[in-house]
């Protein structure tokens, strides 16, 4: 969606409300797709001394197995979105900043805006709570459960002290 903002070039001080939804069911994280439910941002564009600042929320529901556990997990997600909407950029030396867009004929691309910021903002392990203990590596078994009845493996390089103790 394209935000026209040129009522705002003459209007210091001025904003501009915005709304939308997106379909990012096709986003595929850690393996999964976790976006089933549409992506909401809403916000505002403020005129500020000639620089147009974007500011707001975006809010979903994840759905998907749990990074540590499989369970499945739905966790309700909102990030702030914060960007700054240009005409031109001052240089091309590929160093760009993420929370700076173009804008194109006077437009934001809001759809490229809060892709970006819902991405940048998504955590790298989807789990089902902080501290989630996972699941044993031998047996299998949900260790938030309770504790499985593997025992601890020995190191090998001990072996031989172990030989000693049987003698």
């Amino acid at each position: 969606m394209l935000l026209n903002l040129s009522v705002l070039k003459d209007n210091p001080g001025g904003s501009i409300p915005f709304a939308v939804d997106l379909d990012l069911r096709e986003l595929v994280f850690g393996g999964c797709c976790p976006v089933t439910e549409p992506v909401a941002a809403s916000g505002e564009v403020r005129n500020t001394a000639g620089v147009y600042v974007l500011s707001g929320t975006v809010h979903t529901t994840l759905h998907g197995p749990c990074d540590r556990c499989a369970r499945p997990v739905e966790k309700p997600v909102e990030f702030p979105l914060h960007a700054v909407l240009t005409e031109a950029l001052a240089n091309d030396d590929g160093d760009e900043d993420p929370w700076l867009f173009l804008m194109e004929e006077g437009c934001a691309d809001l759809d490229d805006i809060v892709t970006t910021t819902f991405v940048l903002s998504m955590d790298s392990k989807f789990l089902c709570k902080e501290d989630c203990k996972g699941l044993c590596c031998r047996c299998g078994k949900d260790l938030n459960d309770g504790p499985c009845d593997c025992q601890p493996e020995a190191d090998p390089r001990l072996a031989v002290l172990k030989q000693l103790l049987k003698k």
